[in-house]
């Protein structure tokens, strides 16, 4: 069933003696605002995230397919995509299926571009989902996904820790040797000992009926919200949890109410002055009073 209304949300969720989101420019350090000492999420790491889960939660469903995976060759998966639905972009004579001759050998043009496109959306959560630019190689077009996330950014300023660890194995012979066989190697870990991160996001009704996402793909994205950490687990990550996910459902597709202030009604604060090491030095407070008229709350955990 196509969506009809526009949906905004928050989300919290922490982390306790890990390393949320390193940065590769930074010797994989937690990110951080340099400014305020807050912690950053990037919006991709929580994609990944999400589309790990539907990958798990979903194998082998149809519809259900990720294209954003780990070591995928993108051109190689519209090309096949396109021998699916018959479209053969090396056949002979070189014309394309709206009858025009076709300029660039392997390469969609015209209203090809369209059905691949489609094709992909259908076959793809995350293409319908998020978007995809698919302008390289075969060419299926560029997508504007309905569901966008902001970066996350910690309630307070975070504290990252760097700890010495070693290995007592080795890899080689050569290696084992030059350690006169004492087989201990030095490495460093980061982690944050605790912090509570808030993240927003929106999903639009317009761009959902451009790409085919459903009323079904939006409960998947909110189950995939609450529960994309508990198939994430990693001796780096430390203990991440979803915490709280706020909906704010509009009547209209255009929304009855500007995302901003919405938002302003779910407030973060700290029980004390002390550091906090758990969920439970913070107290979750929402305001769901005088709501603008078409607006619902829906509080999902």
């Amino acid at each position: 069933m196509p969506m009809s209304e526009r949906y905004d949300f928050v989300l919290l969720f922490d982390v306790q003696d890990g390393n949320p989101n390193g940065d590769p420019d930074a010797g994989n350090l937690p990110r951080i605002d340099p400014e305020t000492g807050h912690g950053l999420v990037t919006d991709v790491c929580l994609k990944r995230k999400i589309r790990n889960y539907v990958g798990f939660a979903k194998a082998g469903a149809p519809g259900f397919d990720i294209f954003i995976r780990e070591k995928a060759i993108l051109n190689q998966t519209m090309e096949e995509e396109y021998k699916h639905i018959g479209i053969d972009l090396d056949a002979v004579p070189k014309r394309r299926t709206d009858g025009a001759k076709r300029k660039d050998k392997g390469k969609a043009q015209g209203s090809e571009v369209a059905d691949g496109r489609a094709a992909m959306c259908a076959r793809y959560f995350d293409v319908r989902t998020f978007g995809a630019v698919m302008s390289t190689g075969p060419n299926a077009g560029q997508v504007r996904g309905p569901a966008q996330l902001t970066f996350s950014r910690s309630i307070d300023p975070i504290v990252t820790l760097e700890h010495s660890i070693t290995r007592v194995a080795v890899a080689t012979e050569e290696e084992s040797e030059k350690q006169g066989g004492g087989n201990r190697t030095m490495g460093r870990k980061n982690t944050v000992p605790y912090g509570l991160y808030r993240a927003h996001g929106f999903v639009s009704p317009a761009f959902a009926a451009q790409t085919g996402f459903s009323q079904a793909d939006l409960d998947l994205l909110w189950q995939a919200l609450q529960n994309m950490f508990e198939l994430d687990r990693s001796a780096a990550r430390g203990l991440m949890t979803s915490r709280a996910l706020v909906v704010f459902r509009h009547e209209s597709s255009l929304g009855n109410a500007r995302a901003a202030e919405l938002f302003e009604r779910v407030t973060a604060r700290r029980r004390s002055e002390e550091a906090p090491r758990s969920y439970s030095n913070y107290v979750i407070t929402l305001n769901d009073a005088d709501l603008p008229a078409g607006v619902e709350i829906q509080r999902l955990l």
